[in-house]
């Protein structure tokens, strides 16, 4: 109805209202029978206009992502392991009470890294470096305890592979492959083949697509014999790693790399590692991770030539071990975010920072080796460790509250320290 013909109809209605001689006619016309009739005036109808409907912006994708460095099974933490499976009928070895203080870090994770420092080959013997040798072989249980605790992603690129040859290097990848098929598990960093090892490994988490790269620099003066169709890439193959992390990066949304490289028991980043990491991020990766060193060291963003960035922690140091040497006993859980951006589809790292660890035994017997989230861990625990008296000793065996802080504050830069997880 326009305007006009509205106040047209108004005025007849007040008119009709405002006389009282009107209102029979209005109530009636002629006589009580006879209905009313309007039908010459027009109906007034109400039109609403709705208003256009916006639609929100698309989600960002988000996955929490957690690692952890070298789980080493010295011998003691074998003794351990057969100390906790005591009572426990048909059990040798329990290792997952070591793990249970830092699991809840480990569940909550959307992904979980763990560098598996040794190889399990179940046709030898069981070896923690006992004797001074430092070879390798863990029992089936190492796996699956750690496997309890949370970890999904297993990197096996190390210098510790071929302590027991190429034919116990084969029984350990196709242990974990079958433990892959098993529990829904990523397994890399070791090969049955070349093409094996060009079969970049991608995992999908919350619609995220996160590719996994590993590399080693070197396997202790060992080498893969000529016959063998084993593969593990290594550090030097420049060409070989920079096509794999350029294939990575257009298969998936984020590219993790695991490298195992650097100078055992020293928090120095030497300009080598400095240098392959910024060639690493330069061709896609979205975050490094360092093993090797058994210490914990420094970590930082790296930005590329295009102005975006990618991260670098150079080393985790220890997980868990049975070292004497204070500094081989606080280590890094490194802990992030990989965001896809809704409306963009680009990928960012959010929250990033590492979460310290303390691998703690009771005494010089290394009884009870357990490891401590900085956030459990107390100036009594550390004036109650077993390190002073551990034998054969370390070169640092002093060890306390104080001396964990150092560490921490020398070689985790403040503004990625997370020690409240």
């Amino acid at each position: 109805m326009n305007f006009r013909k509205l106040c047209s109809f108004t005025t007849v209605l007040l008119m009709l209202m405002s006389c009282t001689s009107c209102l029979d006619t209005v109530g009636q016309v002629g006589d009580s029978e006879t209905e009313n009739d309007f039908s010459g005036l027009e109906t007034i109808t109400e039109t609403t206009t709705e208003e256009p409907t916006t639609q929100p912006p698309p989600e960002d994708k988000r996955v929490h992502v957690v690692s952890a460095g070298d789980n080493l099974i010295h011998y003691s933490v074998l003794k351990n392991g057969e100390a906790y499976a005591s009572g426990q009928e048909g059990v040798t070895y329990d290792f997952r009470p070591i793990y249970e203080n830092v699991k809840p870090i480990i569940e909550s994770a959307d992904v979980a890294v763990l560098n598996q420092e040794t190889v399990i080959s179940q046709s030898n013997g069981v070896r923690g470096a006992d004797g001074g040798q430092l070879i390798f072989n863990s029992p089936p249980e190492v796996a699956d305890a750690v496997i309890d605790a949370g970890f999904d992603v297993f990197t096996m690129a190390n210098n510790h592979l071929l302590d027991m040859g190429a034919d116990g290097l084969e029984e350990s990848i196709n242990f974990w492959n079958d433990k892959a098929q098993q529990n829904n598990l990523t397994v890399l960093g070791a090969y049955l083949n070349e093409e094996d090892s060009e079969n970049i490994r991608i995992r999908e988490v919350n619609g995220v697509k996160i590719a996994f790269l590993a590399y080693a620099e070197h396997i202790n003066g060992f080498s893969i014999p000529a016959d063998s169709s084993l593969r593990v890439v290594m550090n030097y193959e420049e060409d070989v790693i920079e096509s794999q992390v350029k294939k990575a990066s257009e298969l998936a949304d984020a590219v993790v790399v695991s490298v195992h490289w650097g100078v055992e028991d020293t928090h120095e980043v030497s300009d080598d590692r400095k240098e392959l990491a910024e060639k690493i991020v330069n061709w896609g990766a979205d975050v490094i991770l360092g093993c090797h060193t058994h210490t914990a060291e420094t970590m930082e963003w790296i930005t590329r030539d295009d102005g975006s960035k990618g991260f670098v922690y150079y080393s985790m140091g220890n997980f868990i071990c049975a070292q004497t040497d204070n500094f081989n006993l606080v280590g890094e859980i490194p802990d992030f975010d990989i965001v896809v951006d809704g409306l963009t589809g680009e990928t960012r790292l959010e929250n990033v920072g590492a979460i310290p660890t303390i691998i703690h035994y009771d005494d010089g017997s290394f009884s009870n080796i357990r490891i401590y989230p900085y956030s459990q861990y107390t100036p009594e625990l550390a004036d109650s460790h077993g390190l002073p008296y551990a034998t054969p000793a370390g070169n640092y065996p002093q060890f306390s509250w104080d001396i964990i802080n150092d560490i921490i504050n020398n070689n985790i830069p403040e503004e990625f320290r997370k020690l409240d997880k």
